[in-house]
């Protein structure tokens, strides 16, 4: 697994370009009973945290999160066209339910599913599993493409660059966090998440 290809499946996601429908919306529970709220422009910040971002009829950018997401791009498509619910956000709830909280008639990617996606792995690994298939780093200085910063049962950054010679500040993917619910990369201050607990890890298979 090459940096380079790792970063090449980030940005496919990130950029990703998509038209859902009314029918992708889905606020209440689905036909197992689990409930599921899209993140499309009505989600209510009450109810998620932050805003929802996608509209029916538009050609929207980004994959969305879902809890228990594991899709690539292709997939996502298929499961838009047949009418799935376009991502699943994050609750107090779906955290204490873990697997038994993953809809099946929701589609997206979230954290660690998008991290197992970006390295090819054959199956979604979870934040308690990466550390697992990686070497622990000692410095956050030593980080590179395609490296992750991971917090145990909470979350997972996929790491991009440096964007400062003092290496206080970075650029990274991710998917579930501020501003809204989707595949983004953005800036992030290297003593937040420090603060935070997250590790540092490199993946034992990547190669530069």
């Amino acid at each position: 697994m090459r940096r380079i290809e790792t970063l090449r499946i980030a940005e496919s996601y990130r950029r990703h370009l998509w038209t859902p429908t009314e029918q992708n919306i889905l606020h209440g529970q689905d036909a197992d009973g689990i409930r599921v709220d899209t993140p499309d422009s009505t989600l209510s910040v009450s109810r998620a945290g932050r805003p929802g971002w996608w509209k029916p009829g538009k050609m929207n950018q980004g994959m969305p999160y879902q809890w228990g997401g594991f899709d690539t791009p292709e997939s996502f498509d298929q499961k838009i066209k047949q009418g799935f619910a376009a991502g699943d956000v994050y609750t107090s709830d779906k955290r204490r339910h873990l697997y038994d909280a993953v809809s099946n008639y929701a589609c997206g990617v979230d954290c660690s599913g998008f991290i197992s996606r970006c390295w090819l792995l054959d199956r979604p690994y979870s934040t308690r599993e990466l550390p697992k298939l990686c070497t622990p780093l000692t410095n956050y200085n030593d980080l590179k493409a395609g490296d992750i910063l991971n917090k145990h049962n909470t979350h997972v950054l996929l790491f991009y660059k440096f964007i400062d010679k003092e290496k206080t500040r970075f650029l990274a993917y991710e998917t579930g966090s501020p501003p809204t619910w989707k595949v983004l990369l953005h800036p992030i201050k290297v003593d937040y998440v420090k603060g935070l607990g997250y590790k540092p890890y490199r993946y034992k298979r990547i190669i530069d």
